[in-house]
């Protein structure tokens, strides 16, 4: 229960940092997106305004008291090419509207069309020389200005040059609506994708833990039995500290079994636990396999002899492989043990070899008592055994085979466990 709060907490914590990590990265790419977009749009606009500070003829015009006719019409004293270079120099954008001021602000003209009293409410401050701002007109309409000075001229001190920005205001609405809609869209997007990826991230590390608790459980569970059988059997030596060896020597037999077994059981945990950590480093080399399985094997078959069983060597790959010689002998040892111990007098072990798919495939095969459908599936787990082939009467501790599972995926190979019709076990190897 308190795994599982823990492990709550810090799926919660991840989800958090996750969340906030997207909203940031959403929210400044929002502010980008709108800035360019802006700028986008109001650089037409603003740039018209600039230019107009440069416009040719506008100063003329205004001491000729007459700007809008002279900029618009054509000389007609000029020759048609004259005219027509006059005309593209002076044409005035119609949304541009000019309004000339005097020394106070007060307008003295305008060249839109309108009259000057809806320009008297067009806010002025002759301060603000040479910069784009924003104004509002008849509390409906928005322009963006930019004021001029006039040099020596009577009548005139400043010019104010407007642009009506309208159009660019209402796209400018609608894109910021549908910005933010976007925005908290992909924020709540993001809220499941934080979820998932949380969980995502915590699963190796929950299935670790949970391994890592199962593991420390197993092993103190399998160390805990040969140390209270050491215990016991030493007690009662100790109760007859006169007695000979002779008269104790099946209780001593006992011990030193428990020690073999308690050994190899640490030794296995140790193996293991290197493999958890990748600390388990191959040692690859050019082998004869078929060499190193005959070599291996030869011991077995005696010993399978010797309990009136029989093993067979079908020995066909005939070529070299890379490998770490003493981890496949290790898995070779591990395999071939499991089929002396759970086979009967007059079963048979087959140990074959072949090449398939450009492979290296190793079958042994056992005609023993086998293993279930649901044993199958977890054969090659820490410490796993069926009740009739995995007893501690063996001296299995149910890590053979899971060593040998690690030691098969290092070679980027597969081991995988089978059936054999009618009874039986096959173990499949692949390199």
């Amino acid at each position: 229960m308190n795994e599982q709060k823990i492990i709550n907490k810090q799926l919660i914590k991840n989800m958090l940092l996750n969340l906030i990590t997207f909203t940031l990265i959403f929210s400044v790419l929002g502010i980008i997106i709108y800035i360019q977009v802006n700028n986008l749009l109001y650089n037409s606009s603003d740039q018209e305004l600039l230019n107009n500070k440069n416009r040719l003829g506008i100063m003329q015009d205004f001491r000729e008291n007459n700007p809008l006719r002279e900029l618009t019409e054509n000389v007609e004293e000029e020759t048609e090419t004259e005219e027509r270079r006059i005309r593209n120099e002076n044409i005035i954008n119609p949304r541009l509207v000019y309004i000339f001021r005097d020394e106070d602000g007060n307008v003295i003209e305008e060249t839109g069309k309108y009259n000057n009293d809806y320009f008297e409410e067009v806010k002025f401050d002759k301060n603000n020389i040479d910069t784009i701002y924003e104004t509002t007109v008849n509390e409906s309409y928005q322009y963006r200005g930019i004021n001029y000075e006039i040099e020596d001229v009577e009548e005139a001190k400043y010019v104010q040059v407007l642009i009506n920005v309208d159009a660019e205001q209402t796209i400018m609405k609608d894109f910021t609506k549908t910005l933010i809609l976007s925005t908290i869209v992909c924020i709540a997007l993001s809220i499941i994708a934080s979820y998932i990826l949380s969980k995502r991230t915590l699963k190796p590390i929950v299935t670790s833990w949970k391994k890592q608790t199962e593991f420390v459980q197993n092993a103190s569970h399998e160390l805990r039995t040969p140390l209270t059988i050491l215990q016991a059997k030493q007690e009662l030596l100790l109760e007859e500290p006169n007695s000979k060896i002779v008269d104790k020597a099946e209780e001593i037999n006992i011990c030193l079994n428990e020690t073999r077994r308690l050994s190899k059981l640490v030794k296995d945990l140790i193996s293991l636990a290197r493999a958890d950590s990748n600390k388990e480093e191959l040692k690859k080399e050019k082998i004869d396999i078929d060499e190193l399985i005959r070599t291996v094997s030869e011991p077995f078959k005696e010993i399978a002899e010797q309990q009136g069983k029989k093993l067979e060597i079908d020995l066909n790959y005939k070529k070299q492989i890379s490998a770490d010689r003493n981890k496949i002998h290790q898995v070779l040892i591990i395999i071939l043990d499991n089929s002396i111990k759970y086979t009967e007098k007059g079963d048979s072990i087959i140990i074959r070899t072949e090449e398939k798919d450009n492979k290296f495939v190793l079958n042994i095969i056992d005609t023993g008592i086998g293993i279930s459908d649901e044993g199958l599936k977890y054969v090659f787990d820490r410490f796993y055994r069926e009740d009739k082939a995995r007893s501690r009467q063996t001296g299995g501790s149910g890590l053979g085979l899971s060593i040998a599972y690690f030691i098969i995926e290092q070679h980027k190979g597969t081991i995988n466990a089978f059936h054999n019709k009618p009874k039986g076990t096959r173990f499949e190897i692949k390199l």
